[in-house]
């Protein structure tokens, strides 16, 4: 039997992660599973920023700004049925290291899956920018289900009965 009590969907905004989450809130709703939808927003007062003078300085407004946007983008992309139906929660994780946040926070949440977008990038792009996807999966505890944008959807609309309102 599969028990699935937590699913976190990572999500960066991208049409691939538009698929992931239509895959997350299927497999919520069919195992009965809350829903976490999560984005990882760059953390910019560890990253090194050099002045004229050589100090670094970073307003931290400027990351309550990028956590605040990121918080209205996931308040968009979660519907009233996920709040309810699933008892959908948004989590913002301010990290420079996407794939590390997301396992963490998995494992520090005791999450059962891990559903995430990938965008399927040719040989070089991925040898330079490399996969937070392909991070995901090795280092998560927990199953990871990855999905490509636009590639084969098993997801699919219930079939309507006969005579039924559209």
């Amino acid at each position: 039997m599969i028990l699935l009590k937590t699913i976190l969907v990572a999500t960066d905004f991208s049409p691939a992660s538009a698929a992931a989450l239509t895959y997350g809130r299927e497999l919520a709703s069919n195992f009965g599973a809350q829903l976490i939808v999560a984005h990882v927003a760059g953390n910019l007062l560890t990253r090194p920023y050099a002045g004229g003078d050589g100090i670094s300085f970073v307003d931290p407004g400027l990351q309550l700004e990028l956590e605040a946007g990121a918080h209205d983008q996931l308040e968009a992309v979660i519907s009233a049925e996920d709040r309810k139906e699933r008892r959908a929660r948004r989590i913002v994780l301010a990290s420079n290291a996407p794939a590390t946040a997301i396992v963490e926070y998995a494992e520090s949440e005791g999450v059962d899956l891990i559903v995430l977008g990938t965008h399927g990038r040719g040989a070089v792009a991925h040898l330079l920018v490399g996969s937070v996807a392909e991070r995901v999966v090795r280092t998560a505890s927990c199953p990871v289900l990855t999905v490509r944008h636009p590639e084969r959807e098993f997801v699919v609309a219930e079939p309507r009965a006969p005579g039924a309102a559209a």
